[in-house]
């Protein structure tokens, strides 16, 4: 989220973000104004890279806006790197990783009751949040900690390890996942689903025309961008 000091009315950034929309090795990214839709910045790119997240956040800056919080994915290395502003891990993003490692519908008790949890995490309140994750570690520590019972191996790999990944990367981003809850007056967003609905719409465009070389598919991104964003 960023404003123009010279802007009363305020200008906040959905940023930033980045999706592989054109096929392999061909991206784009973009910074987008979510009070007024509008797209500020894009750049195509070939992979998606720290340095380009940190050049939209200084793009911000030689362009006047100050930053008042970052919503971002789990890129390794990005939330740390952007420590310096208030960062907002996407709770929705957060679901995504969960549901990779456990599935939709798993045998588990205690992988159902944590996918019930994390599936719940946008509409419920951070202290009951936090509360409901600390039982249920307490509930399920014990298969959380379970390991495979082979006496010839010394160390034993763990039993769940797909719960476990599930489990460490809730703990691992928890400090991400409420600083809209802690920043209430900047009114930052708990998820980037603002910037998700604009690359779906790309891409069902992208796809009607796959016969476009990679040019020809920059121009007409460029085109319907600066018509309708």
């Amino acid at each position: 989220y960023a404003v123009r000091p010279e802007d009363s009315q305020g200008q906040a950034c959905d940023y930033p973000d980045g999706h592989y929309i054109l096929g392999r090795n061909f991206g784009l990214m973009v910074i987008k104004d979510s009070l007024r839709k509008k797209i500020l910045w894009r750049k195509y790119v070939t992979h998606e890279t720290l340095a380009d997240y940190l050049e939209e956040v200084e793009w911000l800056r030689s362009q006047g806006f100050r930053r008042y919080g970052i919503v971002c994915d789990e890129m390794r290395g990005l939330m740390l790197s952007l420590r310096q502003y208030p960062v907002q891990m996407c709770q929705f993003h957060q679901q995504m990783i969960v549901r990779r490692y456990l599935a939709e519908n798993p045998e588990l008790d205690a992988s159902r009751d944590l996918l019930d949890l994390i599936n719940s995490i946008t509409v419920m309140d951070k202290k009951i949040f936090i509360e409901t994750f600390d039982e249920w570690y307490v509930k399920y520590k014990e298969v959380l900690n379970e390991r495979v019972h082979d006496k010839r191996l010394k160390t034993p790999p763990f039993m769940w390890p797909r719960l476990r990944s599930a489990y460490l990367s809730i703990k691992r981003n928890m400090h991400w996942l409420w600083t809209f809850y802690d920043y209430k007056d900047r009114v930052i967003p708990n998820t980037n689903n603002g910037l998700e609905g604009i690359f779906s719409d790309i891409k069902s465009k992208v796809r009607v025309h796959s016969g476009l070389t990679r040019e020809h598919r920059k121009k007409l991104i460029d085109e319907y961008l600066s018509r309708h964003y």
